[in-house]
């Protein structure tokens, strides 16, 4: 079905009607105005994907929730909250799609059918939120909670983005600064070296060799890496190889309970906001595997619902996916023998995601340093490479 824009004359020939709907034909859809008693003005198909290609960062998505549930409780009808929202939105994509958003309002539409349509926009477990709310009487209520999910979803995921962003800087550094003294540095010295007839120290013929070596050949390796990062950027497009990749990285030390526990974190806080909000757990927790990014955490919570659907307690189906840690597994258990799964799963959401807070606070704050240290060895040992044999010629000087 195609989706069109239209403009017409309302029944009392005195208001003119803006919406949208949606028919297999332009056809079809004037006979659905009629229908309504709406005389049409103007009928217009919208362009394919339009609405699709639409998409919000994290934060604006957070921020426009917050704004939204706000306007609701302050007792405004959704299609006019949607009209304010648009009127003091200075950006146009948000413009566009809270236009488009309240034309399906006007149409007819609820919102949770009408978020539907720009699932780039909007993930599964938000529209499930958004329909829970419509369903119980408690839209600006849910909308706050999920304002609150959203913010502090985009605080960890800054928080992570952060704790690498000065160790980065100083990496990237360090290696321009190194290249620099091999390619230019360095051949310049090789001149002084070679019309000196005398034995170079080893860490000079160390160093002399590495500069050969990227002089030669640093330009190919350069070629080579680059190819190899394109070959793994389009294995990484098929599912198996990025299964394997996902699975990998859960081993590796350190790093692997970091993902882990990020991973968590997203799951149980989803979990928590959709099951306490009268979603049931099933589609809670088909929304909640939605927002998990690594494979195999994805597949272990897909498994575990499987089997609640069977008939199994969710805690028992976390505990025998064996991918999630054991206080998540308890807690678990704990709400469904108190009736507070929704209170004790944002527990467990809280205190993996203070655990995780910790983890890379303390990464962040022993990395630098780290990498401070190594590269200024390596500078070190370029500096002494080229001032030994200096230091050698003044002494045969003498």
């Amino acid at each position: 079905m195609a989706g069109f824009n239209y403009k017409a004359l309302a029944a009392d020939q005195k208001r003119v009607l803006r919406g949208r709907v949606e028919a297999d034909s332009s056809r079809q859809a004037r006979a659905q105005l009629r229908e309504q008693g709406l005389a049409v003005l103007e009928l217009t198909e919208e362009r394919e994907g339009s609405g699709r290609r639409l998409r919000l960062g994290g934060m604006q998505l957070a921020t426009l929730t917050r704004q939204l549930a706000g306007l609701l409780d302050a007792g405004l009808a959704i299609d006019e909250a949607l009209n304010v929202l648009g009127e003091q939105s200075e950006n146009k994509r948000e413009q566009a799609l809270l236009a488009l958003i309240r034309q399906d309002i006007a149409s007819g539409q609820s919102l949770s059918v009408s978020l539907g349509h720009f699932e780039r926009v909007f993930p599964p477990f938000y529209r499930a939120l958004v329909r829970a709310g419509e369903e119980s009487g408690k839209l600006p209520g849910v909308l706050t909670r999920l304002a609150d999910y959203l913010e502090r979803r985009e605080e960890l995921k800054s928080g992570l983005a952060m704790a690498f962003i000065y160790p980065g800087i100083v990496i990237f550094v360090s290696i321009s600064v190194i290249v620099g003294m091999l390619t230019w540095v360095v051949p310049q010295m090789v001149q002084v070296f070679q019309g000196a007839k005398q034995v170079l120290p080893l860490p000079t013929r160390i160093l002399l060799a590495v500069s050969h070596f990227m002089g030669n050949w640093g330009g190919w390796l350069l070629l080579l890496l680059l190819v190899a990062a394109l070959l793994f950027w389009r294995a990484m497009k098929k599912e198996d190889f990025r299964f394997r990749v996902h699975a990998r990285r859960l081993t590796v030390p350190w790093f692997g309970k970091l993902e882990r526990a990020a991973e968590t974190v997203r799951f149980a806080s989803t979990l928590a906001i959709l099951a306490g909000s009268g979603v049931p757990v099933l589609t809670a927790m088909s929304a909640a595997s939605g927002v998990m990014s690594n494979l195999p955490l994805k597949a272990a919570a897909e498994q575990a619902a499987r089997q609640v659907r069977e008939g199994m307690s969710l805690a028992r189906a976390l505990s025998a996916a064996k991918a999630f840690p054991p206080i998540l597994v308890h807690l678990v258990a704990s709400g469904e023998a108190t009736g507070r799964l929704d209170t004790m799963l944002e527990r467990a959401a809280a205190e993996q995601s203070a655990g995780l807070s910790r983890k890379v606070e303390t990464f962040s704050q022993l990395l630098g340093p780290a990498v401070v240290l190594v590269m200024g060895a390596v500078v070190l040992f370029i500096v002494l490479a080229i001032l030994l044999p200096v230091f050698e010629m003044n002494q045969l000087i003498k």
